[in-house]
């Protein structure tokens, strides 16, 4: 793959678009009333997504909405919260809703006691009336103790991600998540006889002193693990937005330019390793759901990134959890000791989200086209206003109109959020919120 690399394209930081419009535009009139409204509408496959707000120790680069599980009190009061917000929103489904698929997230959800989970997914299951769903789980190496194992295996979670970053010890230290390679080792073979069927592995690159050498071992390391899917993310430094990040040696980080050699080194070693590019910074194996959702053009993009999962209806459950639905989204209290007040008073703990718009909705799905698949139909209003600033994207060979088509051509792969953002009219005064693109 031949990677040329356009500073001056990179310049501005675009978002991720896990949704559109993203989060940064959720605002404060859109709450519990929306999203009761939208809740009595549902009918058909519904997602869930819990996210448990705790681990037993912060890293120092991470922006997760999470703290530390050291005080049982307060983690006994968050799931008497949670487990009430259950209750709530099942009431609240008619009956044509089924949940299909339930999503572990957080925090660490194995920074919580292993019955503490059980009683969750027991729950779950009796109040949604859920039968045989997918389930797939975050989890750190550093908690995964044999008693997860057991667990795993007994609820029948079929997918988990390891959140591993980097197997260098020196890099591991400078980002404050200390995991020695037999841990990662051990917590794979742990899944694995638990019946883990999809395993991912969160990789890093652009970490302070990382090198090619280094990114090299990394993925040599996973995908000699045999991990199915590999999520090779750039490292966002945005002190400003997450003060623990200011841990972190920011005279150490590598350039630019440094940057984007790492992204096309890990995705021409893993394209050599028989795995399928999923977007741009994703990859699995042939026979993973994910690179045949890829392969067949039916891959999604939602909160939890790229997937593929075809469910219109997304349901957050527990604090800073994201619901999504056509037209609307709603996110609930950020904050533990509010959203756990909301729940005791016996209402649903939206606090904030967007009216989707007809308008953002076609942009929504030109966006996701472009991520997802690489091309996506522009309508004419639409390429009357993107062609001027997609410009330079044409000049350099990055993307190419086909018809009515817009599509993203094998070396604008490193430019796909860039090229999308400019259908998204609202990142007109918003560049201070997120990361590079590569």
């Amino acid at each position: 793959m031949n990677w040329t690399y356009h500073p001056e394209l990179l310049a501005i930081p675009v978002p991720r678009y896990t949704s559109y419009p993203t989060a940064a535009e959720f605002d404060d009139p859109v709450g519990t009333p929306q999203l009761e409204a939208a809740l009595g509408g549902v009918n058909g496959e519904v997602s869930l997504y819990v996210h448990i707000p705790f681990c037993e120790k912060i890293c120092w680069y991470c922006g997760c909405n999470t703290s530390v599980a050291n005080r049982r009190d307060r983690v006994a009061r968050y799931f008497d919260a949670l487990h009430r917000e259950i209750v709530l929103m099942a009431e609240r489904l008619p009956d044509g809703a089924r949940v299909t698929r339930i999503a572990f997230g957080g925090g660490s959800p194995n920074g919580i006691s292993p019955v503490d989970f059980v009683r969750l997914v027991d729950a779950l299951t009796l109040q949604f009336a859920v039968s045989s769903p997918v389930i797939s789980i975050e989890l750190d190496p550093r908690t995964l103790g044999p008693e997860w194992a057991d667990v795993i295996g007994t609820v029948g979670i079929e997918r988990a991600s390891l959140g591993v970053q980097t197997f260098a010890p020196g890099l591991q230290a400078a980002i404050g998540r200390i995991q020695p390679t037999p841990m990662i080792e051990e917590a794979t073979a742990t899944l694995r006889r638990a019946g883990v069927q999809s395993l991912n592995f969160d990789l890093m690159y652009g970490l302070p002193g990382q090198t090619m050498a280094h990114l090299r071992d990394s993925l040599e390391r996973t995908a000699g693990l045999g991990a199915d899917r590999i999520a090779l993310f750039g490292y966002a430094h945005v002190p400003h937005l997450i003060p623990r990040q200011r841990k972190i040696d920011a005279s150490d980080l590598p350039g630019a330019a440094a940057r984007f050699a790492m992204a096309a080194f890990g995705y021409e070693f893993l394209l050599e390793e028989g795995y399928v590019p999923v977007g741009f910074d994703h990859f699995a194996r042939p026979g993973d759901a994910l690179a045949q959702a890829t392969l067949s053009g039916n891959l999604k993009r939602n909160f939890q990134g790229f997937t593929d999962d075809q469910a219109p209806v997304l349901l957050g459950l527990g604090a800073s959890a994201i619901g999504s639905f056509p037209d609307v989204m709603v996110q609930n209290e950020k904050n533990t000791g509010r959203y756990r007040m909301m729940l005791s008073q016996e209402r649903l703990a939206a606090s904030r989200g967007i009216v989707r718009s007809a308008g953002d909705r076609r942009r929504g799905a030109v966006i996701e086209g472009l991520l997802c698949r690489g091309r996506a139909r522009i309508e004419p209003d639409l390429r009357a206003e993107a062609w001027p600033l997609l410009a330079p994207y044409f000049d350099a060979r990055l993307c190419e109109t086909d018809g009515d088509d817009l599509v993203i051509l094998p070396g604008g792969l490193p430019y796909a959020r860039s090229i999308a953002a400019r259908f998204d009219p609202y990142r007109k005064d918003s560049l201070g919120r997120f990361s590079s693109a590569v």
